[in-house]
């Protein structure tokens, strides 16, 4: 792997609402060391016209807090990240080219302080933690070396490795082909990356065949040659080139990668025909929809996005579901499966976090996939171990919200979301109560938008 290291410098926030290296030697840069006294904060991200903030709270269960006196000012960033109390990562996208990342510690006087380094980050689609690493990863042309006859060129899986420990950024240099990644040909993308009992569960999204998979092999791998591109097209995350068959052939099947380390290589794929693809969509961002509970089993979320597809032969028959692999096993549990979409009359979701134990918070849509003009405003507990969902209780009516912050906060079994609205009310901070799905308005923010929520304790750095 290579490694990477940036000079530090003055950093900053976008904040977006969902609805949708060179060390330094210089000592007198570091910050000074915690005393004995452990403080903690709330972490609350949020932006005003073109100023963007770090934003410290004492609680988030009501009151008010500003940028007035208070926070750091940021740069731009697609996520925020919170590695386990300790460090906040601002990871920056930047249209698809490399982005400048850094990240952020609170002091022994309570002040949130970026750390000496920045990071540039290949493009990214999806991310996740593992150990003392950050983790995103995308899929993309490999190089000229590796064309076919035809002088296609086959996809690989580029991969970031932020080590939050020793300030580093590794990317793989030892090509990861993405093609025929699942035996059928397709090549993939992963959406996510969840550790359990030291092992990454990540689940794995096929795209299709490039223009390198429709030939291989004398074209073995086309099931529907009606699907290859004649010619190429469309736009942003869905443009195609000509000789390509765009989106997958198998819709109606769902696949895990499991891996030992970091490295995510030589992975065990299992597969399941219970739900489609673990992954929720929106434009080029694959949202991780596997997640392990406290117990360590690992839930597997599917939103059935392939509904959506506009050719009926790549459109899966599978409703939103759930499986499960039980803790220390390496196999979907035959015995564990949920319709979601029976719990819902009919609706899906776009994202999904663990709140505690067996909670997990679901940004729902509010119509079925299969319809047009669906939305995520909508709020649900999902609660494994009983196969139910709850709607939540006490957040502003759906027609009224603008958007959820990206990044949610859970403590004590309950999970803490910005909500941001239409009716002129500043964004707010709601508990939710995962035992009762009830929620709570919390602190208010004034700011225009809040993306993320967390919770930072002094850190020796």
């Amino acid at each position: 792997m290579r490694k990477f290291l940036l000079r530090g410098f003055a950093s900053a926030l976008v904040l977006s609402s969902v609805l949708a290296s060179c060390s330094s030697d210089d000592s007198s840069s570091s910050p000074e060391e915690p005393s004995e006294n452990v403080i903690s904060k709330f972490i609350v991200s949020g932006a005003v016209s073109d100023a963007n903030y770090v934003l410290t709270t004492d609680n988030l269960d009501a009151g008010t807090i500003s940028a007035v006196n208070n926070g750091l000012v940021t740069e731009s960033g697609t996520y925020w990240i919170f590695w386990k109390d300790q460090y906040l990562y601002r990871l920056a996208y930047n249209q698809g080219n490399a982005g400048i990342s850094s990240s952020y510690f609170l002091d022994n006087s309570g002040n949130v302080v970026e750390r000496p380094y920045t990071y540039e980050i290949k493009r990214f689609t999806s991310y996740g933690l593992y150990n003392d690493y950050i983790i995103t990863t995308a899929t993309g042309d490999l190089g000229t070396e590796y064309a076919d006859t035809n002088g296609f060129l086959p996809k690989g899986l580029n991969i970031s490795y932020l080590n939050v420990n020793s300030q580093t950024l590794d990317i793989n240099t030892k090509p990861i082909l993405a093609e025929n990644y699942l035996g059928n040909g397709e090549f993939v993308t992963l959406a996510g990356l969840a550790q359990s009992n030291n092992k990454i569960f990540a689940g794995v999204v096929p795209m299709g065949l490039s223009q390198y998979g429709v030939k291989a092999d004398n074209g073995k791998y086309v099931k529907y040659p009606e699907l290859v591109k004649t010619e190429s097209g469309g736009t942003n995350s869905g443009s195609y080139v000509e000789g390509e068959l765009q989106w997958t052939q198998y819709p109606n099947q769902a696949w895990v990668a499991i891996y030992s380390d970091q490295t995510l290589t030589d992975p065990k794929i299992i597969t399941t025909d219970k739900i489609s693809y673990p992954a929720g969509r929106f434009k080029s961002q694959y949202y991780q929809t596997t997640w392990a509970a406290g117990n360590g089993d690992i839930y597997v979320f599917s939103p059935s996005y392939a509904k959506t597809m506009a050719n009926p032969l790549q459109q899966t028959t599978k409703p939103a579901g759930v499986v499960r692999i039980k803790a220390g096993t390496e196999e979907f549990d035959s015995s564990y499966y949920v319709d979601l979409e029976a719990l819902t009359g009919g609706k899906s979701f776009l994202r999904c976090w663990p709140i505690s134990g067996d909670y997990f918070l679901m940004l729902m849509y509010d119509k079925s996939l299969t319809e047009t003009g669906f939305v995520a405003n909508q709020l649900a507990v999902f609660n494994a171990s009983n196969k139910t969902l709850n709607y939540v209780s006490g957040i502003p009516s759906a027609d009224i919200i603008a958007g959820f912050g990206n990044t949610p906060y859970a403590e004590n079994n309950k999970a803490y979301i910005a909500i941001s609205t239409t009716d002129g009310n500043q964004p707010a901070v709601y508990e939710i109560n995962a035992a009762t799905a009830t929620a709570n308005k919390g602190v208010t923010v004034e700011v225009e938008t809040v993306s993320g929520v967390g919770k930072l304790t002094s850190v020796s750095k």
